[in-house]
């Protein structure tokens, strides 16, 4: 129960934070540019003689882009939202008020830690959803297994949700978010690596990108959501920059989920000790 009562209290807690509706609004503004720039992409094709593969061929690209700044978006959100929430409670003492109560600190984190999830969740449907529904409206454009997709954008978020939290136990607020986004930062880096070398038929740089997926697995779970979520013809065609040359494994998915399980893990072991 306690859990569950720290969940609902966190959830309201971010929803109160200025940064949210600050990326709320962002996403927003996003969906209304991503679909003014195809509404006009789309009328400008049908002035033209252009041949239907080009039409769907740019347009699914363009699906695949909007998806990608929303992931972006998501990541962005992810930390900034969750930075303070062990390291500036602890260094501004409020964590008092809770921590002394009848509960157990790994409750309290887990608690935390579920508040955000759902609030994650929420903005992910929100906006991937949002983002394949203005593409079919205006363009017809389809996302193959979205559901599928937005699990592993969701999986992602909560990966650098625990990564936040675990830093969050001993790094102060601007070392913990500096930390966490140069990690994936070195993903994000090393997934255009593996997929450059993947495309050119380098075994070196891919091992490279390899290297780093596993030092840090979010862009990995983002590669194998956009896979998933793009048109087969799109990913053959090598028409946008995630072609099919370097898709992530399963392997690698089920790596990155005990990835996550071990941080958030270690994030209450360590909060359990920690001297408050």
């Amino acid at each position: 129960m306690g859990v569950w009562i720290m969940a609902g209290v966190t959830f309201r807690e971010a929803a109160r934070k200025r940064v949210l509706w600050m990326a709320l609004a962002a996403g927003l503004a996003f969906l209304a540019l991503f679909g003014t720039g195809l509404h006009f992409q789309m009328k400008d094709f049908a002035s033209r003689d252009i041949s239907l593969a080009i039409r769907v061929g740019a347009r699914n690209a363009m699906l695949v882009a909007g998806l990608y700044a929303v992931d972006l978006l998501t990541v962005v959100m992810t930390v900034l939202t969750s930075v303070d929430t062990l390291s500036g409670e602890i260094a501004s003492g409020t964590i008092h008020a809770v921590a002394t109560k009848p509960i157990h600190r790994w409750q309290l984190l887990l608690g935390k830690w579920l508040g955000f999830i759902a609030m994650l969740a929420a903005y992910i449907v929100l906006m991937v959803g949002g983002t394949a529904a203005v593409a079919y409206f205006i363009s017809g454009a389809e996302v193959h297994h979205l559901v599928r997709g937005m699990l592993l954008i969701w999986m992602e978020s909560a990966l650098l949700l625990s990564v936040t939290l675990l830093c969050g136990t001993s790094l102060s607020t601007l070392t913990n978010g500096v930390v966490v986004l140069g990690f994936h930062g070195l993903a994000f880096i090393g997934g255009w690596i593996e997929q450059a070398g993947a495309l050119t038929h380098t075994p070196r740089a891919v091992t490279v990108g390899i290297v780093a997926s596993l030092i840090m697995p979010s862009e990995t779970l983002w590669r194998r959501a956009v896979s998933e979520m793009q048109s087969p013809l799109l990913s053959a065609i090598a028409m946008s920059p995630f072609s099919n040359a370097s898709v992530p494994s399963l392997a690698m998915v089920v790596y990155a989920a005990v990835y996550l399980l071990a941080a958030l893990g270690l994030a209450m072991y360590r909060f359990g000790r920690r001297d408050l």
